[in-house]
This record gives structure tokens, sequence and C-alpha cells, in this order.
């Protein structure tokens, strides 16, 4: 009973993440969404809008470009979110994208891993079923000489 020839199946592993190019656009989403989910993003944009509340509550009291309800304040808070959150969105989707590639070629990797072993394991056995024959040629070999022996003190 010989054991199937697993060298014959073979499974292509390719990065192919690699080959893709992405646009300016993309690699921009990416940047700006890592750089607005960082702690560098939280400190700085809340030490701007202590310097954006204190310029006009304390350092220009007579005539402060956006005064208390900070109306200015508030609109470019709704521009930046609102603009910020479909770039996030385009980052989150090539990351998932990304993903994907990445587990079909992990998938790959352990699909031919899987291979190699089933062909080790083949190996061994076929090692094993030489070495049961070897061991068995030795036993008739011994028992004849030793018949043989036997044979020639009676």
């Amino acid at each position: 009973m010989k054991a199937k020839n697993w060298s014959k199946t073979e499974v292509k592993v390719t990065r192919s993440s690699e080959r893709q190019h992405w646009t300016f656009g993309e690699k921009v989403a990416d940047s700006i969404a890592e750089f607005g989910g960082s702690w560098t993003f939280l400190i700085l944009f809340f030490l701007f809008l202590l310097c954006w509340m204190g310029i006009n509550v304390v350092a220009i009291k007579r005539h402060p470009f956006d005064p208390y309800p900070f109306i200015l304040l508030n609109l470019i808070l709704s521009c930046i979110a609102a603009v910020q959150a479909p770039i996030i969105l385009m980052s989150q989707r090539r990351k998932e994208a990304k993903d994907r590639v990445q587990s079909q070629y992990d998938y790959q990797v352990n699909l031919k891993a899987e291979l190699e072993i089933r062909q080790l394991h083949e190996k061994v056995d076929e090692l094993k079923k030489a070495h049961e024959l070897h061991l068995e040629f030795l036993v008739r070999i011994e028992q004849k000489i030793t018949k043989e022996i036997a044979e020639k003190r009676v």
C-alpha cells in the first residue's frame, strides 16, 4: 500500500497585499485616522480648545472674535466631526480589506503547513513499515540460526 504523493499537491502562498497599490487618498485617510485616534491628537485638541476659550474670555475682553457661547468654535467642531467621520470609515474599510488579505494568506500558510505535516507523517509511517519488515527479516534469520544450532547439538 503506497502512501499518497502529496508533493504533487502544491499550495501557492503569495502575499497579494504587497502587489496592491493604495491611492494617495487612501494613504491620507489612514494617516488622518491614525492621528485622529491618538493621545497626541486628544491632548493637542484639548489645548486648542483651552486656548480658544482663554483668548475669547480673558485676553480679548472688549472685542472677542467668538464670545461666550462660542458659536464659531461649535461650527468648527461640527465641521471637523463631519469631515473626520467619513475619513475614519474609509480607513476602517481599508483595514478590513487588509485583514481579509492577511487572513487569506494565513489560511494558505496553514494549509501548506498541514500538507507538509501529512508528508512527514507518511514518511514516518513508511520508515516504520520498513523498520518492521527489517526486524521481521532479522527475527527469521535468528530463528533459522537458532534452529540450525539446536539441530547440530542433537
